[in-house]
């Protein structure tokens, strides 16, 4: 894929007007009351995989609508005081698979935890967390359409629910510093980094990386990759439903829910990226007020930095928790 997007002058000033739904703060403030109506109810069963140096735990919590959501936590073998703590999510279509796919942070000396995605788990890597609420197991995507018709029915909503309940019972663990939770994700889960650093100000570093669901109206526009065609093809065949479809998708697009944003933030783009176009990420990394720095990779797709970045994020939270 050659440079298809805005020059990276260009791209660094790059701050559209979005119009923001009035009741944006009302309506993410109602959800989270509604479902904090719930208990959390967080459990931490230990399992054997195998690991000597490195604990790890199948996690249960209850997310939107109190349903059960299934993680991992993974811990440094031993630990007696509390760490910082990682928290990730995961990339579109994936799942939580075994605790031997996430070994990078605990390794590092971080409490660690992956969160489930709710209905995924079915294209690349498995997931174990149904979506009562629409299909009742994991699905093949097709979660950008699932309810788009209405704020309330979306899909995002229940998701991006889930990850604000995730931290919740991430800090309730009492080997986990409550005073110093990340939270990080790669594409979808780069765009769920985003929403709950905002939802939840407890969180004090964000790491998205080339992240999925910012300035959403402009990437149907100028991408012909998926997930983003899945909106596309919808509307090819709802011609009537435009309006009613890009009102829903604003309240979740990531622009809105980055100026929101109190924690400090580490985020990284791929020029060549035709899932996630520069131009979108730079609308919502644009409209971070608090600290930040944007990594960019020039030559790279998709996969943005890969390990090369996941050694930069271990560098960087270094230097801010030591």
């Amino acid at each position: 894929m050659p440079f298809f997007d805005l020059p990276l002058d260009e791209l660094q000033r790059y701050s559209p007007h979005i119009p923001e739904p009035t009741d944006f703060d009302a309506f993410w403030d109602a959800t989270l009351s509604e479902t904090r109506q719930h208990p959390l109810n967080p459990t931490f069963t230990p399992v054997d995989y195998g690991l000597k140096t490195l604990d790890a735990y199948d996690v249960t919590f209850s997310g939107y609508g109190g349903q059960p959501i299934k993680g991992w936590l993974i811990l440094p073998a031993k630990t007696t005081e509390p760490l910082a703590g990682i928290l990730e999510f995961i990339g579109y279509g994936g799942g939580r698979a075994t605790p031997l796919n996430w070994l990078t942070w605990a390794s590092a000396g971080y409490a660690f935890m992956v969160m489930d995605t709710r209905g995924q788990g079915s294209s690349w890597q498995r997931g174990d967390t149904p979506d009562i609420h629409h299909t009742g197991s994991p699905t093949y995507p097709g979660f950008m359409t699932q309810g788009v018709l209405d704020p309330h029915d979306y899909y995002y909503r229940r998701l991006f629910t889930d990850c604000v309940r995730a931290v919740e019972a991430f800090m309730s663990h009492p080997m986990v510093d409550g005073e110093r939770i990340a939270v990080t994700g790669g594409s979808q889960g780069g765009g769920m980094t985003i929403a709950t650093s905002a939802l939840m100000p407890t969180v004090k570093i964000a790491m998205p990386d080339v992240p999925f669901l910012c300035h959403m109206r402009r990437a149907i526009e100028i991408t012909a990759e998926y997930p983003y065609q899945e909106i596309v093809a919808y509307l090819r065949v709802h011609r009537h439903l435009n309006d009613v479809v890009l009102n829903t998708l604003n309240y979740f697009d990531g622009v809105h829910f980055a100026k929101r944003i109190q924690a400090h933030v580490l985020c990284s783009v791929a020029l060549m990226d035709a899932i996630c176009p520069p131009s979108t990420v730079f609308a919502a990394y644009n409209a971070i007020q608090s600290q930040k720095e944007m990594v960019v990779y020039p030559y790279n797709n998709h996969e943005g930095g890969g390990i090369d970045h996941t050694l930069k994020k271990m560098q960087w939270i270094r230097d801010m928790w030591g």
